[in-house]
């Protein structure tokens, strides 16, 4: 009896929870809608300290810090938007007007024309997606195979043969493709630089020499960590080391 009355208040206490974030949610757009921008970035930075994440919540936030003209931060939640909703437009559109506005314009570095080729086709999907179709495949595989072992008719037997082949030989691309693809998401660890200018030095010491200088709202991505430097690479191959409270994680939810 009294498992169940928890589990009961446990679901009472969610529902007011999505309702009370719902309510901050109106709350906030219309704050945006009659200009208060300030105002509608508190109500939404109230929902994410419940730790509620949305790509929906993180584009308002961005729309919100742009009309205040704070571009770093705008650039920083459309793109943590993007990281939930990779396929979306309208975040990518207004991302590019805020870039637009930073002061750094970094090139990015030529691919190949097979690494081009692969990563647009793995890229499609997310590494757990791929790795739930290859589970499909792999249970097709086995439905296949015994089809072709428990199956009187040569016919169907050669087709069931064939078709389990080909279900495996998916099933091992496809696990392939969540491989590559989890491993580029490990290996990205997207920053934003909320500094107005930082100065990048070649060693994570204050005698070094620095090397090249960027500015606010310049994406990195962060390869190191060391005491309270970060080593970055620019998308052009650039490397360097800053110091850690200059710039934000991305992937900090």
């Amino acid at each position: 009896m009294f498992k169940k009355l928890s589990i009961l208040f446990g679901l009472l206490i969610g529902f007011l929870g999505n309702a009370q974030n719902e309510a901050l949610f109106n709350q906030a757009t219309e704050a945006y809608n009659s200009g208060e921008y300030e105002k509608a970035i508190e109500a939404y930075m109230s929902i994410l300290e419940k730790n509620e994440h949305s790509a929906a919540l993180y584009y308002n936030l961005g729309n919100a810090y742009y009309k205040l003209n704070e571009i770093p931060e705008s650039i920083y939640y459309y793109e943590k938007s993007l990281l939930l909703n990779p396929d979306d437009q309208e975040v990518k559109t207004n991302l590019g007007y805020a870039q637009n506005m930073t002061l750094d314009a970094i090139d990015t570095l030529p691919q190949t024309g097979f690494s081009r080729l692969y990563k647009g086709i793995t890229s499609k999907l997310t590494y757990d997606q791929w790795a739930y179709i290859s589970i499909v495949c792999m249970i097709l595989f086995v439905l296949l195979y015994i089809a072709f072992y428990y199956n009187q008719y040569s016919t169907k037997k050669r087709f069931a043969f064939i078709g389990s082949l080909i279900a495996l030989f998916l099933c091992i691309v496809f696990i392939v493709f969540a491989s590559i693809e989890m491993n580029a998401f490990n290996a990205d660890n997207p920053a934003i630089i909320f500094a107005d200018e930082v100065a990048v030095s070649s060693e994570p010491n204050e005698s070094s020499d620095d090397i090249f200088t960027l500015h606010s709202g310049t994406k990195v991505n962060v390869l190191d960590s060391l005491n309270n430097y970060r080593k970055i690479r620019l998308s052009d191959g650039k490397t360097g080391w800053m110091l850690a409270d200059e710039l934000k994680i991305l992937k900090d939810f």
